[in-house]
């Protein structure tokens, strides 16, 4: 099915909680895992400028759950922050530290995203589903990886 879902605003519909599923399938040995888990996008506290309602300063991304990988299960984190892009209901997502991590333009309810990371791309393919639902597909490829990541969203609440 290629019927996307436009979103005008990007921040204001990541906001919340989303329980999470992603599969990553290693393409040269084989070998899958998977993560299970929430993902929750609050209001990103600037402290000390900009202040104000609403998404001036931005979302905080923080995932949690478990990834098991070749039968071990693991706890698993990550955070990232998603700022307002350069033009109306885009974002900016850089990690934690704030290095850019990608552009987030859901305008059109897909969006392709180019992450370079050392000698390997990653390429992501960002669709909206409808008001609950959406989905990330990232391609790793180059001479480290070659990995498929396949995640899920589906809104709490």
């Amino acid at each position: 099915m290629d019927e996307f879902r436009p979103v005008p605003d990007a921040l204001a519909y990541l906001r919340g909680s989303w329980r999470v599923t992603r599969s990553v399938r290693d393409r040269t040995s084989g070998a899958e895992g998977r993560f299970d888990g929430v993902t929750v996008f609050s209001a990103l506290d600037e402290g000390g400028g900009g202040g104000g309602g609403g998404n001036e300063g931005g979302l905080l991304h923080r995932e949690s759950g478990t990834f098991v990988w070749l039968g071990v299960p693991r706890p698993a984190e990550r955070t990232l922050r998603f700022l307002p892009g350069p033009t109306p209901g885009t974002a900016d997502v850089r990690f934690a530290d704030d290095r850019p991590f990608h552009d987030l333009d859901l305008t059109t309810g897909r969006h392709i995203a180019d992450h370079p990371c050392s000698a390997d791309l990653y390429r992501g393919e960002f669709t909206v589903r409808d008001a609950d639902h959406w989905r990330t597909a990232w391609r790793v490829a180059g001479p480290a990886k070659d990995l498929l990541l396949t995640t899920d969203y589906a809104r709490v609440g």
